[in-house]
């Protein structure tokens, strides 16, 4: 269980699902703040940043999605509820910065182990990053946490980052959907494997699709030459 410290802001505007986030949370061991609008939202990041934001995308004042390009410079992680089973609402939401997405109806168990996950993760130690990696037209400077394809710079969500750094360090090697989630997102489960496939899409809409080939069934390579 995650220190009594951690400090968790559930943005929701519907007040029965609010209160049940919030309770679950407190009850895992979380401080939780509670605001119903996307500008109460900024607000509240603005005053005092929270380590992790439960967002719902559907907001008065502005939507989550214009909550999460207010507030990218913080570098929080962000997990987003949606209401509708919508891939366009959850690339969108990928897109600006979120790391993560739930469909509701949703279990509060599974939320709170992704909350718990999510915040392994931004506390997880990084190896000491390589200075410079390039495979064929890609180049990732690790260090730096910046991509150029043909000498271009593609700007990439810190999750895109991540997964494309891992699929970079074993080029052609076939990466299961449930060892990403396990690497890249700390997830002991394999519930969100469609979490991946999002990212996935994410990515080969900024760099090419023909960069990540799908394995059906299996998971994903990065097909470039060294």
């Amino acid at each position: 269980m995650e220190s009594i410290e951690r400090r968790v802001l559930v943005v929701e505007d519907e007040r029965a699902i609010a209160d049940a986030v919030a309770a679950r949370l407190r009850a895992e061991g979380f401080l939780v703040q509670v605001v119903g609008d996307g500008p109460g939202a900024v607000a509240a990041v603005r005053q005092t940043p929270p380590d992790l934001i439960v967002l719902d995308v559907m907001l008065p004042g502005f939507d989550g999605l214009e909550v999460c390009r207010r507030i990218q410079d913080q570098r929080i992680p962000v997990l987003m509820l949606t209401a509708r089973d919508d891939e366009t609402d959850q690339l969108v939401g990928l897109a600006v910065g979120a790391d993560d997405y739930m469909v509701k109806p949703f279990s509060m168990r599974v939320l709170a182990a992704r909350v718990h996950a999510l915040l392994r993760r931004a506390d997880r130690v990084a190896p000491a990053p390589v200075p410079g990696l390039r495979l064929g037209d890609l180049e990732i400077n690790q260090a730096e946490r910046r991509v150029l394809r043909g000498g271009v710079e593609v700007h990439l969500t810190p999750t895109e980052f991540d997964l494309l750094t891992h699929l970079a360090g074993r080029p052609r090697t076939v990466v299961p959907r449930e060892r990403l989630l396990s690497e890249v997102w700390g997830w002991a489960d394999t519930s969100g494997t469609r979490t991946v496939d999002s990212h996935v899409k994410g990515l080969r809409r900024k760099l090419g699709a023909g960069l990540i080939r799908t394995v059906h069934g299996v998971g994903y390579a990065l097909e470039v030459d060294r």
